[in-house]
This record gives C-alpha cells, sequence and structure tokens, in this order.
C-alpha cells in the first residue's frame, strides 16, 4: 500500500473514530433523559455507560495499530474486525435499553452499514449486515437459554416466541435491504464520481491543451511579427547597401588618384624636396578616405576582401596601444578600460582591418554611454555553442571565440535598441563621433565573418555586446613585409589594362610602367578581345564592372577561348562578388580593390607571373 493511500484509509478511520464517539455520547445523553423521566432503570443506565466507555475506548488502540499496519489486506482485515467490535457494543446499548423490546435500536445497525456501505468496498456492507444479524441472534439465544437475563424496560408488554422469530427475521431482512440499498447507492455514486473525475481529467488535459495552442500561436505571432520586422530590417540594409556600394564604387574610381599619384610623384622627387611631406599627407588622406569607402562597402555587406588567421586578443591588445586609442582617451579621460582576455585563445579566420574598426566601435560606442565616465570590459572566450542566439531563427552549432565589450553605463531604450544597427541612425555628438555608421559596420563585419551578435541592455545600469565568430584551427603565421618597390619590378613583361574609366586606366599605365612593364590599355571588354586575337600579353588587369558593354567576366570568357590558361587579376571599386569568384575558377588569379596602390598591385603582379 502507497504511503499516500494508507494516509487517506487512516483519515477515513480517524474521522469514523469521532463519529462513533459522538453516537455513543448522543445514546448515552438520550439514555440519561429516559432514566430520569422513569422509562429506564438505574441497572440499565449502568449498562448503557459501560458500552458507551466501551466503544469510546476501543478507538485509540485500533487507531494505533492501523498506523502501523503497511500490508492493504491485513489493514482491510482490521478495519472490519473494529467494525465487529463496534457492533458488539452497539448490541450491548441495545440489550440494556430492553433487548427484544428495544428493536427500533437497530437503526443504529442500519447507520453503520450505511455508512460503510458509502466508504468501505461494496462487498462490506453485506458483511457488517452478517456481522448485525449473528450479534442479534445471539443475544436472542442467550436470553432464551436464560444464559444472561431478559432486561424489560416495559412491564405491561409481552412476545410469544412466534413474535420474537418474527421480529428477529424482519430486523435481519431490514439489515440486508439496508447493505443492498447501501451498496448499490454507494456503487452508483463512485461510478458518477469516476465518471466526473474522468470528465475533470478530460477538461484539464483539454484546458492545458487549449493553453498551449494559445501560447503557441501566441509564439508563432510574436516570432511571426519578429520575422517580418527582421525581414523590413533586411530589405531595408540590402536597398541602403545597394545606394552604399554604387557610391563607394565611385569613390573609389575618384580615390584612385589622390591615393595612386602620390607613389608616382614620390618616385620621382628627390628624397629631401620640401614637396615630400606634403605629398605623403595627401596620400595619408586618401587613405583615410579608402577606409570610409570600406565603411560603406561593409554597409553593403561586400566589404570582407581578404581573409587571414587572426588572434582576437592580438587584435584587442593592438587597438589598445593604437593612436586611435590614444584620441579616445583625449576625449574620455573618465573612461577605464579594462581586458579580461582567455588564455591560449583560439584563431578566426577574418579581415584584420574589418575587426579592428568593429572593436573600436564597440568601444567607442560604450564610452558614449558614459558621460560621466564609468567603466568598460572587454573580455574574449572560447564557448562551444548549441543553443539559440536572440534574433536569430538558426545558429550553426560549435565552437566560436566570443568577445563581450561591457559598460555601466546608461543603458538602451528598448525601442532604440531595435534600432541601433540601421545606418545612420544615432544619438552620439555627430562630428566627434562618427557618421552613424558604427554599429552599422559592426553588424555587417559579424554578417560578413559568418558569426552572430546579441546585445543585453538595461537602462540605468548598462549594455553588453557579445559577438561570436566561428574559430579556426589554422595556425597564424606573422609575416613582415621587408621588400621594397624595387623588389615588385618587372622585366618588361606585357600587361593589358581592361578598363572603362578613362582616369583609372591612365593611373594603372603609369604605376606599372614605373615598375618595369610594357603596358596597353583598351576601354572595354569587346577591344579587349579584338586586342587578344593578334597580340599575347603575359598577364591582364582586369576591371570587373564596366558600362557600356560586356563585363569583365564574360571579357575573360572569351579571352580564354582564345588563350586558354590566360593570366590575369581583377580588379574593382567594388568589393568581391560572385562575379569575381566565378572568373576565379575558369582561372583568374588574386582580386585587387580600388584605388590602385604601387605595392599592393606590384607584389600581386609579380606573385601572377610567377605562377
Amino acid at each position: 500500500m502507497t504511503p499516500e493511500k494508507h494516509k487517506k484509509l487512516y483519515k477515513r478511520h480517524l474521522r469514523a473514530a469521532f463519529i462513533r464517539s459522538g453516537v455513543s455520547l448522543a445514546m448515552w445523553t438520550v439514555g440519561v433523559g429516559a432514566f430520569f423521566v422513569g422509562a429506564l432503570k438505574a441497572h440499565s443506565l449502568i449498562g448503557i455507560s459501560i458500552s458507551v466507555i466501551y466503544l469510546i475506548l476501543i478507538n485509540p488502540p485500533t487507531l494505533i495499530v492501523l498506523k502501523k499496519i503497511a500490508q492493504e489486506r491485513t489493514y482491510e482485515k482490521f478495519s472490519l474486525l473494529i467494525n465487529l467490535l463496534e457492533i458488539i457494543g452497539y448490541t450491548s446499548v441495545i440489550y440494556f435499553c430492553g433487548d427484544i423490546e428495544a428493536t427500533y435500536l437497530t437503526l443504529i445497525y442500519a447507520a453503520l452499514i450505511t455508512y460503510v456501505g458509502v466508504v468501505a468496498p461494496q462487498k462490506h456492507s453485506f458483511i457488517i449486515a452478517s456481522f448485525c444479524a449473528t450479534i442479534y441472534c445471539l443475544m436472542f439465544v442467550l436470553i432464551r437459554t436464560g444464559l444472561i437475563p431478559h432486561i424489560s424496560q416495559v412491564p405491561y408488554s409481552s412476545f410469544t416466541l412466534v413474535n420474537q422469530i418474527l421480529i428477529i427475521l424482519v430486523v435481519i431482512g431490514f439489515l440486508y435491504v439496508v447493505a443492498y440499498i447501501s451498496a448499490t447507492s454507494a456503487n452508483i455514486l463512485k461510478q458518477h464520481k469516476e465518471k466526473l473525475k474522468q470528465q475533470n481529467v478530460e477538461l484539464t488535459d483539454a484546458n492545458k491543451k487549449l493553453k498551449h495552442e494559445i501560447q503557441q500561436r501566441i509564439q508563432t505571432e510574436v516570432a511571426l511579427r519578429e520575422s517580418e520586422e527582421r525581414l523590413a530590417r533586411s530589405e531595408k540594409m540590402k536597398a541602403l547597401g545597394l545606394l552604399a556600394g554604387g557610391v563607394a564604387h565611385d569613390l573609389n574610381n575618384v580615390l584612385s588618384g589622390i591615393v595612386s599619384y602620390p607613389d608616382l610623384l614620390l618616385m620621382d622627387i628627390p628624397e629631401e624636396s620640401p614637396l615630400k611631406e606634403p605629398i605623403l599627407t595627401i596620400k595619408e588622406s586618401g587613405k583615410k578616405a579608402a577606409t570610409i569607402v570600406q565603411d560603406l562597402l561593409t554597409l553593403a555587406r561586400r566589404g570582407v576582401t581578404t581573409t587571414e588567421v587572426l588572434n582576437f586578443n592580438d587584435i584587442v591588445s593592438d587597438y589598445l596601444r593604437s593612436p586611435e586609442h590614444k584620441i579616445f582617451l583625449n576625449y574620455h579621460p573618465e573612461v577605464i578600460i579594462e581586458t579580461n582576455l582567455a588564455a591560449e585563445l583560439p584563431h578566426i579566420q577574418g579581415s584584420a582591418v574589418h575587426i579592428k574598426k568593429t572593436v573600436m566601435n564597440l568601444i567607442s560606442n560604450a564610452a558614449e554611454a558614459l558621460p560621466q565616465g564609468g567603466k568598460i570590459i572587454v573580455s574574449t572566450e572560447n564557448q562551444y555553442i548549441d543553443r539559440p542566439i536572440q534574433g536569430y531563427d538558426h545558429v550553426y552549432e560549435g565552437e566560436y571565440v566570443v568577445v563581450k565589450v561591457k559598460d555601466n553605463g546608461t543603458g538602451i531604450a528598448p525601442d532604440d535598441l531595435k534600432r541601433i544597427f540601421e545606418p545612420f541612425y544615432t544619438k552620439k555628438v555627430m562630428g566627434r563621433s562618427g557618421t552613424g555608421l558604427g554599429m552599422t559596420v559592426v553588424w555587417g563585419t559579424v554578417q560578413d565573418h559568418n558569426g552572430y551578435i546579441n546585445v543585453e541592455s538595461t537602462q540605468g545600469k548598462g549594455t553588453t555586446f557579445e559577438l561570436y565568430f566561428p574559430l579556426t584551427r589554422e595556425e597564424n603565421v606573422q609575416q613582415k613585409n621587408t621588400k621594397t618597390i624595387e623588389d615588385y619590378r618587372g622585366n618588361n613583361e606585357s600587361i593589358l589594362v581592361i578598363d572603362d574609366v578613362k582616369e583609372q586606366r591612365e593611373i594603372a599605365a603609369k604605376i606599372l610602367k614605373k615598375l618595369n612593364y610594357n603596358v596597353a590599355t583598351v576601354s572595354s571588354g569587346e577591344d579587349a578581345v579584338n586586342y587578344m586575337k593578334s597580340n599575347f600579353p603575359d598577364l591582364l588587369v582586369l576591371d570587373m564592372i564596366m558600362d557600356p558593354g560586356i563585363d569583365g567576366l564574360e571579357t575573360y570568357k572569351r579571352i580564354v577561348k582564345l588563350h586558354p590558361g590566360q593570366k590575369a587579376i581583377i580588379v574593382s571599386g567594388f568589393a568581391e562578388t560572385e562575379l569575381v569568384k566565378e572568373a576565379q575558377r575558369l582561372g583568374a588569379g588574386e582580386y585587387i580593390q580600388k584605388p590602385y596602390m604601387m605595392d599592393k598591385i606590384g607584389k600581386i603582379i609579380k606573385v601572377e607571373l610567377n605562377k
């Protein structure tokens, strides 16, 4: 028997004990009243009192025994024994009230049978009825045989033997009828109770199912709304990206003169010329402008042109030692930056320029949230991700390098949190903190590196940015570039420059001639194909985007039909695209992003020619 069932049965018997005691005291009270009105003799009152005391005293020991019984069958048998003892007590009360003359008190038997029928198994009603009939008949036999005296309370009444036997038979029949009615009624009640219980279970299950369906519907609606919002933001970013990409392409063409011509001028002037420093300044300014173009290309999510094995700890440390960080400290002297960089952090594959810019933007963003000063904590760790990340429907399971930038600043309002990665959405000090592209660059960089980003912010407590980058098991090989411009000079190899912009062709031609190459130029893909019908250059410098006419990919396809295995490098004002990758699959070599820089184009051409 389980502890729960034992506890339930014990509580039932405890309640029965209180009822038994209450009924006994009630009978004694009635007996006392009958004695005072002369309806009951003194010796009968004494007998009734002893019987009531007996009925009350059987409760404590039987309850103690019941509490210790653990077997269900034993518990059931002992319960019947208690009922038997109880019937003996009630029979003695009937005896002292006038035995056969007090037959009306057999209603106590009926009450007991009814109670047992309600709380006990169905067969117990008939067992109790049998006990009652047996004890009652035994009392009659003992009186008729003279073993116990007849106690008459009504002297003028007399019953013949036949009458007494008829009374006993009527009582026995009455007891079994009560047992039957009690058992049947109890069975019907139990069936209805079980039916109600089953219906209650079904209703509870239906209610749970309904609640689950409602929750699922709410979650689905929330997920759908979030997906629609993400799609709308994605479409907006895509549209802005196309705009930014087009602007960046045009700016790269314009910047070519500013970035490329200083190299040519520096080669033509003496080392001690007073023009050297201004020319270098022009060159550096052009590079800074090119960096802004990189931000625009990142906004277009087409900005990662080169990847290498990187260690985030090195990138963070290099930034904290950089001139940019010193400028940052001048603007934010009250801000304290702490680092918690994991030892033996795995590497990632990515663009050092973009990753460093991401770190710089996140630290700058955190500092803006600390107008009265505060603390920024930059930490790195290695995590295995097998759970969803907020804001993403799917996350690829695996190991990631996780970078966290945490501040204890003002926090970000929930409405602003939804828009922080939108281009030009900023609450920073314009002119000092940027143009509103900083967080967009962070978002674009993470996307381009197949990573994820999570932002948690509480107003008045601070913000934490978590960036997840897939790690790589490749080793980081540090290579120092000790080559000079002389190392990139050619040996009079022939090169064909194909570009639709006149200024770009001229800049490329002048740089390549300075590097000792024989250079020819054409302004379209069609002219390039015609040129290749009668010429055999060693290398092509091929612009990928040309208008009007065929683009760089189609141009290269037609040329390799004329000259299978023709060497080529690809240049463009855009970042690397699928067109570039397809051309490389056809045999084209490295990709260079405009504007042209002498060391960069010289190195790649040298590598391609030596293949």
